[in-house]
């Protein structure tokens, strides 16, 4: 089944073209041979547990960039499904509210792959089970959770999200937790905890124990330091890319880099406009902002910019992420046909990252994310569907197989693997 959609992917990049060239035909059965042999995982993309119910979910060709026929089509293999919960105050009433909405989601992810499409996906626990899940022709789905805000302060529940499937957590989000800063804090260079709290040290050394991957992808840069000092294990960013070429607070600056390098971590390069080139990006958005409005107005549907949505009602914040796949296509769609419209964030400036960081950190300290669901998404690899031409992009480049295998997911297995070993020989002692 994966080659037959990777061939109708190919004829769909041919056709578009009104005269290939031989090398571009080779280049891209090459690049097809390749992406049906690796494993192609991606480490971040959000989910909407609306849109996992006996009626609607994702055996379903959704509107939502990720679905069981859009990984086909595309040929992504594995896909980590976010428990994502946004920050909120640091008292047992957000921190009920918050975990409430974080067993939501582990329950969807559940369903999905034990009720709902078992035929078609499992839950991963190790790289184990990846590649026997893959091998049967299955997709295989793993968990991350973003933001430990729903654990409150207490430590026993990093292995109660473990039991529930988690392998990767980030300590923080989108403001101060009570485990760590944010990258946010940039912006007014207010900190909480100038790094780790004293809980959040606790739960370092406690998802080391468990053998849980710990995320940096939203922490501060002090509280990175930190998690990396402490660490018994290799950590990862699971969806950030490099600052020297995008400088954005989310993005890893050369510091960062060779720290994870040293680390024995990898960063996965995520596929974010406003993280991969700020020029561009504030032109095109700038462009569609004033067209999803305009689509948004059409449809009879709110729209709203992130920086309204911390103020929005759960009911509108609901809403808004249910319509907003919706709204965005149909904006995408009319762009294209749009002489005006300013150059879209590509393919080619994701890679610009992966090349970046691969000549820093070298090969095996970089993988691939895309954040779909949670705002991700590029020309060329705007949902599932779309994977192959990454994979085409990195030939064009000069990537080989292997080291194609190695940025699909390799490297990320890898340093589950050092994770889970470590995890082992701690509970052994």
């Amino acid at each position: 089944m994966k080659k037959l959609m990777f061939t109708l992917v190919a004829i769909a990049l041919v056709s578009c073209q009104e005269t290939p060239k031989d090398n571009d035909m080779a280049l891209l059965e090459k690049a097809q041979n390749i992406h049906e042999k690796v494993i192609t995982i991606d480490t971040h993309d959000d989910i909407n547990v609306k849109n996992f119910t006996d009626t609607i979910n994702y055996t379903q060709r959704l509107e939502t960039q990720v679905n069981l026929p859009k990984m086909k089509e595309g040929g992504l293999d594995v896909a980590w499904f976010i428990v994502y919960t946004g920050q909120d105050s640091l008292n047992a009433e957000g921190y009920a509210k918050a975990d409430a909405n974080a067993m939501a989601k582990f329950d969807a992810i559940h369903k999905l792959c034990e009720e709902f499409a078992p035929d078609q996906i499992e839950l991963a626990l190790n790289s184990n089970d990846v590649r026997r899940i893959q091998e049967k022709g299955k997709k295989v789905a793993m968990i991350g959770v973003e933001n430990a805000y729903p654990i409150g302060e207490d430590l026993s529940k990093f292995e109660l999200y473990h039991q529930k499937g988690a392998r990767y957590i980030s300590l923080s989000h989108n403001g101060h937790s009570q485990f760590c800063d944010s990258n946010t804090g940039e912006k007014d260079n207010i900190w909480l905890h100038n790094g780790l709290s004293e809980l959040g040290k606790k739960a370092v050394k406690e998802m080391n124990r468990v053998g849980i991957m710990i995320d940096v992808s939203h922490p501060s840069k002090e509280a990175m330091r930190q998690m990396i000092a402490l660490s018994q294990a290799p950590i990862i960013a699971s969806h950030s890319s490099a600052r020297a070429l995008c400088d954005h607070s989310r993005n890893l600056d050369d510091e960062q880099l060779q720290l994870m390098k040293e680390n024995g971590g990898v960063v996965q390069t995520v596929a974010f406009d406003s993280y991969l080139n700020t020029e561009k990006d504030k032109a095109r958005s700038a462009f569609m902002k004033k067209l999803y409005v305009k689509v948004a107005d059409s449809l009879g549907l709110p729209w709203y910019e992130r920086s309204q949505f911390s103020s929005l009602s759960d009911d509108e914040k609901e809403a808004f992420i249910e319509n907003y796949p919706k709204v965005m296509k149909i904006g995408n769609d009319l762009a294209l046909k749009m002489d005006d419209a300013p150059a879209a964030v590509s393919i080619s400036d994701f890679v610009d990252h992966i090349d970046y960081m691969v000549g820093k950190m070298g090969i095996d300290h970089v993988g691939i994310s895309s954040d779909f669901d949670g705002g991700g998404g590029i020309e060329g690899w705007s949902d599932a569907s779309e994977t192959l031409n990454v994979t085409l992009e990195l030939v064009k480049r000069g990537y080989t197989e292997e080291e194609i295998a190695k940025l699909w997911g390799g490297n990320l297995l890898r340093v589950l693997d050092e994770v889970q070993a470590i995890a082992k020989r701690l509970q052994q002692s």
